[in-house]
């Protein structure tokens, strides 16, 4: 009896002290707040310009503020859209270029937008896109791509899109809309998630601090 005690004991000593390391594991990993990390990504997209992007890479080295849109969207995206607008116009208003020529804002902050719908939002369309909201101009980027490599980055994202309306003009187009994600992300100077938004719905007071407060840890 007394050897069972004993053998008992040191097998809760040997659990309790794997739990433990576990937790100390699983801490360390979260000790700096970040949700996700995306500098294993390297996802090439092409901006409304026709400019090519490396994303994140490109753009390591200042925070970034992510929205996800499809232009022919009637409700969430032009939100999400007007939130960044707003978001920038909080922060900062001067814009200026960095060392590899990306776009930045005065603080640094650089602020994109990209479509879940390549086969519709292309270069041109997302240029007029963004004429529509007096965005075509720095620090703004509006993103296009291959569709297999924007089907990969929204999976890595965790943007969900399925087709909701989808009918046949008399002409013989397709038109349909889209069920998706609502989606703004904070990602910081490491390519790592900050903040996961609901774009349209959070308040663009928070979002702002948030990147202020981003900007001040430098």
């Amino acid at each position: 009896m007394i050897r069972d005690n004993i053998q008992d004991r040191n097998q809760i000593g040997v659990l309790f002290q794997a739990w433990t390391l576990s937790m100390a594991l699983l801490l360390a990993s979260c000790s700096d707040g970040r949700l996700d990390d995306y500098g294993d990504l390297s996802v090439r997209l092409t901006d409304q310009n026709g400019e090519m992007v490396e994303f994140p890479g490109d753009f390591e080295g200042s925070p970034l503020m992510v929205g996800f849109i499809y232009t022919n969207c009637p409700d969430i995206c032009p939100f999400i859209t007007s939130n960044i607008k707003k978001i920038e116009e909080q922060v900062a208003t001067a814009a200026g270029t960095n060392a590899a020529g990306t776009n930045v804002t005065a603080d640094g902050t650089q602020f994109v937008l990209i479509t879940f719908d390549p086969e519709r939002d292309t270069q041109e369309v997302l240029k007029k896109y963004a004429q529509a909201f007096e965005m075509d101009r720095p620090p703004f980027r509006f993103l296009t791509g291959e569709p297999e490599q924007i089907r990969a980055l929204m999976e890595r994202v965790s943007v969900r899109t399925s087709v909701t309306d989808e009918r046949e003009l008399e002409g013989g187009e397709t038109i349909y809309f889209l069920s998706h994600s609502d989606k703004i992300l904070l990602i910081d100077q490491e390519s790592r998630l900050v903040f996961d938004y609901g774009g349209s719905m959070t308040p663009v007071r928070i979002m702002a601090e948030d990147l202020k407060k981003l900007l001040e840890e430098g």
